[in-house]
């Protein structure tokens, strides 16, 4: 029989936490899925090694998550024994990877998000999530670096491989303006120092992002509609197909051990 999903108290912090480390956990499922099938070994091994930092990073956030809701939820019951609605991650990371082109993307698109945001939460007055930020945003600075390194590459490359990286800036772009939501769970965390205005970020976002587009020859598009739904928990048809993968053993054999 499947384990029931588990309850959540959501206080602002626990919530707060939760957002980043499902960001974490679901972008890094998602570059795992490239195990094996990578363009070359060397970015089999570049993918993978990206894939184990934000797992990481999710680790840390769900056990901190566990720590501040004291009700006996760790990092293994955040990660398999929660339905999908209760996952709290940008639409943007559970896209779908799609092509090498279009994972690079959606990567990129991240990791110039998670550069700047970590760099700001190292000034956290929560010392648990200054801690994890020092962590993070070195690695989020090599992620930049890997991924921008292929933006270019494709994009200044063949006529092939401009056209596939420039369909995916435009497919993902909807996606990118989720990362700069703040709601009221978050202001009060904001105005404790203990959370960052995402919104303060966007425009130097923008500036590494459109750096890095122009150095490519590509070009970003000039819509403004967003997406948005993933931070209240509506997301699309595709985490409940990568859930269903990720949370399979844990469900069916709750508790098992390798």
């Amino acid at each position: 029989m499947a384990t029931p999903s588990i309850k959540i108290s959501e206080t602002p912090l626990v919530l707060y936490t939760l957002r980043r480390a499902d960001d974490a956990l679901v972008l890094g499922h998602r570059l795992s899925e490239w195990c094996g099938h990578a363009p070359m070994l060397e970015e089999d091994m570049a993918l993978a090694n990206m894939g184990l930092d934000l797992l990481g990073q999710a680790r840390e956030l769900y056990a901190y998550a566990g720590e501040v809701e004291g009700c006996g939820n760790d990092e293994d019951k955040f990660a398999y024994l929660r339905d999908v609605r209760q996952y709290r991650n940008l639409l943007l990371v559970e896209q779908p990877n799609g092509d090498f082109a279009r994972t690079m993307v959606r990567q990129f698109f991240y990791a110039a998000f998670a550069d700047l945001y970590w760099r700001a939460m190292m000034k956290s007055k929560d010392a648990t999530l200054a801690a994890i930020a020092a962590k993070s945003e070195k690695e989020s600075a090599y992620h930049l670096r890997h991924c921008s390194e292929w933006i270019v590459r494709l994009g200044d490359g063949t006529e092939e491989s401009h056209a596939r990286v420039q369909t995916a800036i435009d497919d993902l772009w909807a996606f990118t303006g989720e990362m700069f939501e703040t709601d009221d769970s978050e202001r009060a965390l904001i105005d404790a120092g203990i959370a960052i205005d995402a919104t303060a970020l966007q425009v130097k976002w923008l500036k590494t992002v459109s750096d890095v587009v122009g150095e490519a020859t590509l070009a970003l598009p000039r819509s403004d509609w967003m997406q948005q739904g993933g931070r209240s928990g509506r997301h699309s048809e595709h985490l409940g197909h990568l859930l269903s993968e990720l949370q399979s053993m844990q469900r069916t054999f709750p508790g098992s051990k390798w």
